[in-house]
């Protein structure tokens, strides 16, 4: 019979304190040890539930020399619950050494699914949600960063974003330049008292953040995809290329590539455009 214990991931709430599944509030209360990203936060959160289980720390810094015991105590028998500060664990959080150890070492991983900053973001968000691409953090190196955000210039699904809120004007900032002025949302503070929502163009969110003494609460940034930006208004890109057609010393497709990127729109429709305004202006 087999006896080694069971590594439970448990989705913790990402604000409001209420929102916790009863079972995962169950298998908290029985686990033999809660590994938690911040015993201080975490053992306020569990004293307001009344659940008094052992608790040890497992951090993005100390995870890789933690996991060798948490391994040996579940094959031993003990059952170990992971929880992250806010949300479901080793999404953009710490959990993922641990769980793949568990794997590895044929211990039975069992999710007690919950709370996801991305899942709540974009169920609210009014983008689409069909396909979406889910990034997490930025990377910190801004090559990187900037590598990272032209690859995705051309994805058509909805873009999610987390971001630090120390960060994020700088951040808007970059994807302006390199993914164009396109819709988006930025949720902050979900779940909680000063939740919010502001959507618009990436240029008007930033404005908005831009006026404020400062920008509280970790933030999750929506952004449309390459073709479902088609919503900027067709006067405003007409208007971009005959401007570009008049000062800038580029061929229509050079052109209509450039604007294209800006708005988060489709070349060909661009080209098209480009191709019709040109006409008339020689022609005039």
């Amino acid at each position: 019979m087999d006896k080694k214990g069971k590594l439970y991931i448990v989705a913790t709430p990402i604000g409001n304190k209420d929102d916790i599944t009863l079972r995962a509030v169950h298998t908290l209360e029985t686990v033999d040890i809660i590994a938690a990203e911040d015993t201080r936060h975490t053992g306020k959160f569990l004293g307001y539930h009344n659940i008094r289980t052992k608790l040890i720390s497992c951090h993005e810094y100390n995870e890789r020399e933690r996991t060798p015991g948490l391994i040996n105590k579940l094959k031993q028998g003990a059952s170990v619950a992971i929880v992250s500060d806010a949300g479901t664990p080793s999404v953009s959080d710490p959990g993922y050494w641990l769980v793949k150890e568990a794997v590895e070492n044929g211990i039975t991983v069992v999710p007690v699914p919950g709370v996801s900053a991305v899942i709540t973001a974009i169920s609210a968000a009014g983008l689409p949600t069909d396909t979406f691409v889910f990034i997490g953090f930025p990377a910190k190196k801004k090559g990187k960063r900037l590598a990272q955000m032209e690859k995705l210039s051309g994805e058509t699904g909805t873009i999610i974003f987390y971001e630090s809120p120390k960060r994020i004007l700088s951040f808007i900032k970059e994807i302006i330049t390199v993914m164009g002025d396109r819709y988006g949302v930025l949720a902050r503070e979900m779940t909680k008292i000063h939740e919010e929502f502001l959507r618009g163009l990436l240029s008007d969110i930033l404005n908005t953040l831009k006026e404020r003494p400062s920008v509280k609460g970790e933030c999750v940034l929506l952004i449309s995809g390459c073709k479902e930006n088609e919503a900027v208004p067709l006067d405003t890109v007409r208007t971009e290329i005959k401007n570009a057609l008049e000062t800038e010393q580029l061929q229509v497709s050079e052109l209509s590539k450039k604007i294209a990127k800006k708005y988060g729109l489709p070349k060909n429709k661009v080209y098209e455009e480009a191709l019709m305004i040109k006409k008339g202006m020689d022609n005039g």
